[in-house]
């Protein structure tokens, strides 16, 4: 029965800050680099055979801190990729919501009708993420698979999993280093974990803040 295990990366400073981050590539801070390696420490007893990112370093980063314990080296997936947010990447939020007001309440009350500008869709991120994962399912039949990308891609993915369409988005939780969980049996995926954080117990957080 092939698994796969799908985390979302560590906090960087634009996470905290609200800033949209999308394509550009933006490391983690040291409260993301501690949250990658609990993710590592607390997936270490896994049989995990092996490890995908997305091409960005905090994606990249968060594979890495838990592939080392199994010996694997990472591979890049560019299809699971953030979302690009076009016009929106590298500002803030506060500042999106007086510049783009009209889009932005678009975006919190309908997301899945939304292109961003000189951007993707949900639909069309949705696409090329699937699309990685299919092949990355006919590379490892009957493995354990990582994958290590982003809040929106993983929400995305987590829908198609479980069969939900795009305006569902908001309804998926994905907290920095988010541990998911899901298994193919025959032709249908099982929905085995969402959203654990059990791995960052020790550390001090606040309520979750979906950015």
């Amino acid at each position: 029965m092939t698994q796969i295990i799908l985390v979302r990366h560590g906090q960087t400073p634009w996470n905290k800050d609200k800033i949209f981050r999308g394509t550009f590539d933006i490391p983690h801070n040291e409260t993301g680099q501690e949250e990658a390696r609990l993710a590592g420490e607390w997936l270490k007893n896994e049989t995990i055979h092996a490890a995908y990112c997305s091409p960005l370093s905090r994606a990249r980063d968060t594979a890495e801190a838990i592939a080392r314990h199994h010996g694997l080296t990472v591979t890049d997936l560019p299809g699971i990729i953030d979302l690009n947010y076009g016009d929106w990447q590298g500002l803030p939020l506060a500042e999106v919501k007086v510049k783009y007001a009209d889009l932005n309440r678009q975006w919190e009350t309908a997301p899945h009708t939304v292109r961003f500008p000189n951007g993707e869709t949900l639909e069309e991120c949705r696409r090329r993420a699937w699309g990685a994962v299919e092949e990355v399912v006919r590379r490892h039949p009957g493995q354990t698979v990582l994958l290590a990308a982003h809040r929106v891609v993983n929400k995305v993915l987590i829908a198609c999993f479980i069969g939900l369409d795009n305006s569902h988005f908001w309804r998926i939780g994905q907290d920095t280093t988010a541990i998911n969980r899901f298994q193919k049996i025959g032709d249908t995926w099982h929905f085995l974990l969402l959203n654990d954080i059990c791995h960052l117990r020790d550390m001090k957080r606040g309520p979750y803040v979906d950015f």
